[in-house]
């Protein structure tokens, strides 16, 4: 369950927040929720194989792309934590710059995040989070739901976000910002062992 304060939150919130909490600032609130269970976690590792080999690494594909786990994205004066965040490389500032990706708070905003979705956090995913997005330029946003099998693909269109593309179970997607390969959307989901999502 989330928790929220009626005052403003800031920083020292976020440092003093239980360890087993995510924490982040959207519009001002500290928002509280539980750590991700080991299948959401599984989900978001093998996302991440399926992207970094032809994106982060250019093999098989056109590289370009820097991606971070759970990075914490201080912008415009709050803080959230994606499950995956990837920068095209030409967007990044080259030297004399320090690197703008290596301290813990990030202030350059992604052309990409993905949020894999659960029963706790799945309103927030949908709403706060995705405005804060929006309104920090964030171009592309996948949302991950891994208790029903599907994929949601959105782009910043004017400022809002427009549904380009829904993909379930193990469809082959091709899909911006990273349609510069195929793959099948089943490679994502871990085998069912019986577990029950219970966030």
């Amino acid at each position: 369950m989330q928790e929220t304060l009626t005052r403003r939150a800031t920083y020292a919130d976020i440092e003093n927040a239980p360890p087993h909490l995510v924490a982040e600032i959207l519009a001002g609130q500290l928002v509280l929720h539980p750590r991700p269970t080991g299948r959401h976690g599984e989900v978001h590792f093998r996302l991440g194989m399926v992207l970094g080999s032809p994106f982060g690494e250019g093999v098989g594909g056109p590289g370009a792309w820097r991606f971070l786990t759970e990075p914490e994205l201080h912008l415009d004066g709050d803080v959230a934590v994606p499950e995956l965040a990837g920068w095209r490389v030409e967007n990044i500032p080259g030297p004399p710059a320090p690197d703008p990706l290596a301290p813990v708070k990030i202030r350059l905003a992604p052309d990409w995040v993905c949020e894999i979705l659960s029963p706790s956090t799945e309103k927030y995913d949908r709403n706060e989070k995705r405005e804060f997005y929006a309104a920090a330029g964030v171009g592309h946003l996948w949302l991950v739901d891994p208790r029903v099998h599907v994929l949601e693909v959105f782009a910043l269109t004017a400022g809002r976000w427009t549904l380009v593309r829904t993909f379930s179970d193990n469809a082959v997607v091709r899909a911006v910002p990273f349609d510069a390969i195929e793959f099948q959307l089943g490679r994502i989901w871990p085998p069912d062992r019986g577990a029950v999502e219970s966030e």
